[in-house]
């Protein structure tokens, strides 16, 4: 089973997720809005089954929920990928939304590396601050062990590039994840 379940505990946030690479149910409760509209948008355009559920302490920020979030969730994939054999490896995805266009392209490589172009308009999408996205990505792809490269290439509205930007995440790591004959893929026979 590609399956996890993560619990991760500090004095900032308590996180709980369940991960299945190969569907389920979608939830998510983080106390922020916004966010539990991107990481529901994520599991439902990945095909994943998905429930979060983060207590954090908003009365600071959001950062500390955003970030500890990608972290549970990042090794929630590592977990549920066990030695990455046995996949594409590889996903890339272009996502329209409306005025704005965003690209992912990655690698689960067991290289963890972020590469994340986008500038937002908005401080804020209801009471999500927009600079936490790439804390959320950074620590995801770090805990995932994911090569990943993230672009919005053109937009105005903070919202739409935002979305656009989990919407082909999660698209590229449905094709990434996706089964394959054979082992790892990689000419080292290990990743």
């Amino acid at each position: 089973m590609r399956t996890a379940q993560i619990e991760r505990n500090t004095k900032e946030t308590q996180i709980k997720i369940s991960l299945n690479l190969d569907g389920g149910d979608v939830k998510a409760s983080t106390g922020i809005g916004f966010f539990d509209h991107m990481l529901t948008a994520f599991g439902v355009h990945g095909g994943f089954g998905l429930e979060v559920q983060v207590k954090g302490d908003l009365e600071v920020d959001n950062h500390h929920t955003v970030e500890d979030t990608g972290i549970a969730l990042g090794m929630a994939f590592r977990q549920a990928l066990g030695d990455m054999g046995g996949i594409n490896r590889y996903g890339s995805f272009y996502i329209p939304m409306d005025e704005s266009l965003a690209h992912c392209a990655l690698d689960i490589s067991n290289r963890p590396f972020l590469v994340f172009n986008a500038d937002f308009n908005e401080e804020l999408c209801g009471d999500y601050e927009t600079c936490c996205t790439e804390e959320f990505f950074r620590a995801f792809a770090v805990n995932a062990g994911i090569t990943l490269h993230l672009n919005v290439l053109y937009g105005s509205n903070s919202h739409h590039e935002i979305e656009a930007l989990f919407k082909a995440c999660a698209h590229a790591l449905d094709v990434a994840t996706a089964k394959k004959e054979g082992g790892v893929l990689s000419t080292k026979g290990v990743l």
